[in-house]
C-alpha cells in the first residue's frame, strides 16, 4: 500500500508526449463471466488510497452509495464501485480510492488495488461500439499492441450521474446568455470520450447557437482538422475559414488533449486557432501544464455558465 501511494505521489507530474499512468484495481467477479477482470483509472483522478475504514449509512442515499466517511475532518460520499459494476468482490470490500473529480472529492470502494502502469495514450482504444457498457469509455492493452491482457477504463463522470444525479438543471438558457455569431461557414470543433459528457457539451453549444462538430478521441478531431485543411487548400482558403475554435478533453484514447493542443499550437497552419480546454482533471498542477502546451483557456468540467463564458472570451481573439 505504502509503496503505490508514493507512486502516485511521484508521477502525478507526469505529462510526457500523449502517455498517461493507470492505477489497476480489482472489483471482484463479473457474474456472466466469472473472472475476476482489470478496471483502471488515471492516476490524476487519485488523491490518496487508504485501507477501508468505518463507514457512517446515510438514511435515503441512493443505491450504491454506502454512505460517508470522515477523512481528517472532510465528510465524503462513499460509492460501492463493485455494485455499480455488477460486480461481486470475494474478499470484501477492501480498499478506498479518494478521487478528485470536476471540482468534487469522493470515495470508491474496491476489493483490491493491483499495480500502476504507465501506457501510451495510442494503447487506449475506444470501448464505444464495441459491446463495453456506458460506464467503460476505453480499453487499455496493458503489454503493447499485441496484449491480451487488458484493463477496462471507466467513465466515472457517468457512474457518478447514475449514483449521485444532480437535482439542477444543467443547461440553463438564462444563465448560458445570448447567442453567439460565428463566421460564417466556421464550426467549433470539440473532442470528449465520455458519452454523457459529448451529451452536455452539445447541449450547450446549441444554447449558445454555435455549429460543431464533435469527435470522440483526440485523434480524431486531429485528424478531422487535417481534413479541413486541405479542403480548404483546395477550395483557396484557409483552415480559418472552417474552424473558429477547437474545444477538447484532457483524458482521450489514441491521443490526449495535451497532445492534440501542442500539436494544433506547433503547426503553422493550426497556431492562431484558440483551443480551449474543459476537463474533470482539475488542480494548479494540471492548468500549469494547460499553459505549458499552449493552450488558451481552462475551463474544468462541468458548469455550463463557467464554459460559455471561456469560449465566448477565448471567440473574441479571433480575427
Amino acid at each position: 500500500m505504502q509503496t503505490i501511494q508514493q507512486e502516485i505521489d511521484e508521477r502525478t507530474n507526469l505529462t510526457s508526449s500523449n502517455k498517461l499512468e493507470l492505477l489497476l484495481f480489482r472489483l471482484g467477479e463479473d457474474p456472466g463471466l466469472d473472472r475476476n477482470e482489470l478496471f483502471g483509472i488515471n492516476v490524476f483522478k487519485i488523491r490518496e488510497i487508504i485501507p477501508m475504514p468505518t463507514i457512517t449509512a446515510v438514511a435515503g442515499s441512493p443505491p450504491h452509495m454506502m454512505g460517508v466517511v470522515d477523512l481528517r475532518g472532510q465528510i465524503l460520499p462513499v460509492i460501492d464501485l463493485p455494485a455499480v459494476a455488477g460486480c461481486t468482490p470475494k474478499t470484501g470490500l477492501n480498499i478506498l480510492l479518494i478521487t478528485e473529480y470536476a471540482r468534487s472529492t469522493q470515495a470508491f470502494a474496491v476489493e483490491s488495488v493491483e499495480d500502476i502502469v504507465r501506457l501510451d495514450w495510442r494503447q487506449v482504444l475506444s470501448a464505444e461500439g464495441n459491446g463495453a457498457s456506458g460506464m467503460v469509455t476505453s480499453i487499455a492493452r496493458l503489454d503493447g499492441e499485441n496484449s491480451d491482457r487488458l484493463a477496462q477504463v471507466l467513465d466515472v463522470e457517468t457512474i457518478l450521474r447514475q449514483v449521485m444525479p444532480s437535482t439542477e438543471l444543467e443547461i440553463d438558457p438564462d444563465t448560458i446568455g445570448p447567442h453567439v455569431d460565428l463566421k460564417p461557414g466556421t464550426v467549433i470543433l470539440a473532442a470528449d470520450d465520455s458519452l454523457i459528457a459529448r451529451t452536455m457539451i452539445e447541449q450547450g453549444l446549441e444554447a449558445m447557437g454555435l455549429p460543431y462538430i464533435m469527435c470522440k478521441t483526440g485523434k480524431e478531431a486531429w485528424d478531422q482538422l487535417q481534413a479541413f485543411s486541405a479542403k480548404a487548400q483546395d477550395e483557396g482558403k484557409t483552415v480559418h475559414d472552417r474552424v473558429a475554435l477547437v474545444l477538447t478533453d484532457l483524458e482521450m484514447p489514441e491521443m490526449d488533449g495535451f497532445t492534440l493542443t501542442r500539436n494544433i499550437k506547433q503547426d503553422p497552419r493550426f497556431s492562431a486557432i484558440p483551443v480551449v480546454i474543459h476537463s474533470s482533471l482539475t488542480g494548479s498542477t494540471n492548468e500549469a501544464h494547460v499553459k505549458k502546451v499552449g493552450a488558451d483557456a481552462y475551463v474544468a468540467k462541468f458548469v455550463a455558465e463557467d464554459l460559455a463564458n471561456a469560449l465566448r472570451q477565448a471567440l473574441s481573439t479571433v480575427h
